[in-house]
């Protein structure tokens, strides 16, 4: 998080920027020769009105109504009659009503003006939250996914002492540490993001050998671009997870991004036996679940800014990803 992102959540600093908002408002609305003073003498008493209301009264709106009911009325008087009270003796005359009808109707309306600022930023507050909440969750449930998937590769290299293991496992702890500790931030680099996705893509490569085409294509310029992590694996991942040949003919996967301006256009194909239960499960039960979080991530993260489009044709499963970034 930046200086100024922090600077901007800082309760403080809100409060500071909608007292002086209310404060310039104060001075243009008053027709006085003294309107400065006058809109200072007014900001200095709603403070103790508004975050009194705020803190003892507002609570009780959502616990019980009608005793939040009387106590704003009962606020609402208080807070009138004191100044009132004020003035008249200032100026050694009795209360005056209509002063009193005039101002109460103002602190009425300075009190619900504080209270829904304050109803709608801890509205704010609670979606972020479980915004985040959510995002941690989704996160959790993609690392030991795509883990299980890479031990049960390692594991049948090992039964038959491939040669390739040693290498193998070079990639895949690299591959754990990107996923351990460079994907703690909610953006990466594009750069490294495009590493991994190559590094993993080697280890399937490793793997398949004979038994797969495999292109993997990068162009445009990854350079100041960040991406949130391990988004598109997922997609390259169950693209390898139910590979399958067609027709006789070996697996293919073509996988392809392209990077124009903040734009990032992701493409990735992969065949898949249509006589098998896995051409039908692609996006249902376990073997979806990386594909279901990673849609509940994009609309998260990336609102109104991605368009996603999956499909089958023939014995081809595609995915289309287009990213604003």
């Amino acid at each position: 998080m930046s200086k100024l992102d922090t600077l901007i959540d800082n309760k403080l600093v809100q409060n500071i920027f909608v007292w002086f908002i209310l404060f310039i408002i104060l001075i243009g609305g008053i027709q006085s020769e003294n309107r400065i003073q006058t809109a200072l003498y007014a900001i200095l008493f709603l403070l103790p009105t508004i975050y009194i209301t705020n803190y003892f009264v507002l609570p009780y709106f959502q616990k019980r109504k009608t005793i939040f009911f009387i106590l704003f009325i009962l606020s609402g008087t208080l807070f009138t009659l004191l100044p009132v009270y004020v003035i008249s003796k200032a100026i050694n005359q009795p209360l005056d009503v209509k002063m009193f009808l005039n101002l109460f109707g103002f602190i009425l309306l300075a009190m619900i003006f504080g209270m829904t600022i304050r109803i709608a930023r801890d509205s704010f507050k609670r979606r972020q939250e479980v915004k985040e909440a959510e995002l941690k969750l989704l996160k959790g449930q993609l690392n030991p996914h795509f883990l299980f998937n890479t031990l049960n590769n390692l594991y049948g290299l090992s039964v038959v002492k491939s040669d390739k293991l040693p290498n193998l496992m070079l990639k895949l702890s690299d591959l754990l540490r990107y996923s351990l500790y460079e994907t703690r931030e909610s953006f990466v680099s594009l750069q490294k993001e495009m590493s991994y996705l190559e590094n993993y893509i080697s280890l399937e490569k490793l793997r398949l050998e004979e038994q797969a085409d495999i292109s993997f294509s990068i162009s445009g310029i990854l350079n100041d671009k960040k991406l949130a992590p391990m988004l598109l694996i997922v997609f390259v991942e169950n693209a390898f997870k139910h590979l399958a040949p067609t027709e006789g003919e070996k697996s293919t996967v073509n996988i392809d991004i392209h990077i124009a301006e903040n734009k990032l256009v992701f493409k990735c194909e992969n065949s898949f036996d249509i006589h098998s239960d896995k051409g039908e499960n692609l996006e249902k039960g376990k073997s979806g679940i990386g594909l279901v979080n990673v849609k509940k991530r994009l609309d998260l993260i990336y609102p109104e800014a991605h368009s996603l489009k999956i499909g089958k044709t023939n014995s081809v499963f595609s995915v289309d990803l287009k990213l604003s970034i």
